[in-house]
């Protein structure tokens, strides 16, 4: 029987050679599942505008370079400026295995008693990265798509426990060998931290390579993160990788500290 072949995305035609380095790179407002999953196996991530006021200030600062060609509109958008699609060059990346726990924090953590695990309450950990956000762009249409991803097996959360109480978590697309991580929330110091930590930990144990966390900042140097050249990123995404799965089992956290 021969082999089925995944239909081609529209995203596979986009020439991010010479897209922006910062800013969106696409227009489109198709938050569905199949495109998004599209998207991230492309190299892109979705920024919604959520507010009316967001949307107009898309269309005020990026209107001449659709018109010119610069940035393209995704084909069959009803509202081309509702959702930018970003691909930042360069991108922050943590090498598996490589995130970097600082010599005080370790201490803290030997003591924490806190444990984490895996896709346990994904969508808890999703709507507390939405809680307390000026621009909330986890809309509800995107937070849709991604519990759809989660249940096919794409989307992952990695969870911190106090006793049994969540303090933190962090969650993502996961494809092929690069995990891509969406946000993270802390309710007690450094517990956003830990989960971006046990993340790469455990995406290393399962073969992957690169955990991307896609805005550069202070915070995620801190972390280890350093910046990749975007033909490099989209290189990594096309490594070969086999179908292993992240480790679930509830874990202590000082095993970080070793």
């Amino acid at each position: 029987m021969p082999t089925p072949v995944r239909p081609r995305s529209a995203w596979q035609d986009l020439d991010l050679a010479t897209a922006p380095a910062d800013g969106p790179v696409a227009f489109g407002d198709d938050l569905g599942p199949r495109n998004l999953l599209d998207a991230y196996r492309c190299g892109l991530y979705p920024f919604p505008a959520a507010t009316i006021e967001h949307r107009l200030l898309n269309e005020l600062s990026y209107a001449d370079d659709v018109s010119a060609g610069r940035i393209p509109v995704q084909a069959g958008s009803r509202d081309p400026y509702g959702v930018a699609w970003c691909s930042p060059d360069p991108r922050p990346v943590i090498a598996t295995g490589r995130a970097h726990v600082p010599r005080s924090f370790r201490r803290q953590l030997r003591r924490s008693g806190w444990t984490t695990t895996v896709d346990f309450c994904f969508q808890q950990v999703v709507d507390r990265c939405r809680e307390g956000r000026a621009e909330h762009w986890l809309t509800d249409e995107l937070m849709a798509s991604l519990t759809r991803l989660h249940v096919c097996g794409y989307a992952q959360s990695v969870e911190v426990w106090d006793g049994e109480d969540l303090i933190g978590g962090v969650f993502g697309m996961r494809i092929g060998a690069v995990f891509s991580a969406d946000s993270q929330f802390t309710l007690s110091s450094g517990a956003g931290r830990v989960a971006v930590v046990e993340l790469s930990r455990r995406f290393a144990e399962a073969g992957g390579v690169a955990v991307d966390v896609q805005r550069d900042s202070d915070h995620v140097r801190l972390l280890g993160a350093e910046p990749v050249a975007r033909r490099r990123y989209l290189a990594l995404l096309r490594t070969p990788h086999p179908p292993a799965p992240l480790p679930t089992g509830r874990r202590a956290v000082e095993l970080l500290a070793d």
